[in-house]
């Protein structure tokens, strides 16, 4: 009797191991599964608080860049287009498809008034700290020659 129960018992995992959604955030399994501790999340929510407060020094944190006159420049731009709208967050999603370190963050949220807002981002861990890919005007760095394909054609 209970040698039958062990084998239903073992059929059961077989079967509910192999009936899986597609939708499942599950990383595959050559990726590590990250920690909740991770800090990606964090990193999103970082970003709609440095929103909601227009909050340039937040968003060059939350960006990973340099603070300098781009970025504030552009963090203003971001601000004037995203800023101040009262975001709440009302879902986010981390997937870690790209490796342990680099991922996307999907961010389903609404503003003060209810309507619905969202975004998508890359979400970098550098030295220990997640990041967002926020910003795209990044000077390259002095004494670094530009690639063929960011040249201009003729």
């Amino acid at each position: 009797m209970q040698r039958r129960r062990l084998l239903a018992v073992a059929a059961a995992l077989v079967v509910a191991s192999g009936c899986s959604s597609q939708d499942d955030e599950t990383p595959p399994a050559a990726v590590p599964a990250p920690s909740s501790s991770d800090g990606a999340r964090e990193a999103v929510e970082a970003y709609v608080r440095a929103l909601n407060s227009r909050s340039v020094t937040g968003l060059i944190s939350v960006g990973g860049v340099e603070d300098a006159e781009w970025s504030r420049q552009e963090a203003e731009r971001i601000l004037a287009d995203r800023g101040g709208r009262g975001w709440k967050v009302k879902d986010v999603r981390i997937r870690h498809d790209m490796g342990p370190d680099v991922g996307s963050a999907r961010l389903l949220a609404e503003d003060e008034t209810g309507e619905p807002l969202g975004d998508t981002f890359t979400v970098t861990r550098e030295k220990g700290t997640w990041h967002l890919t926020v910003f795209s005007g990044q000077p390259a760095e002095p004494g670094k020659e530009s690639s063929a394909a960011d040249e201009p054609r003729s």
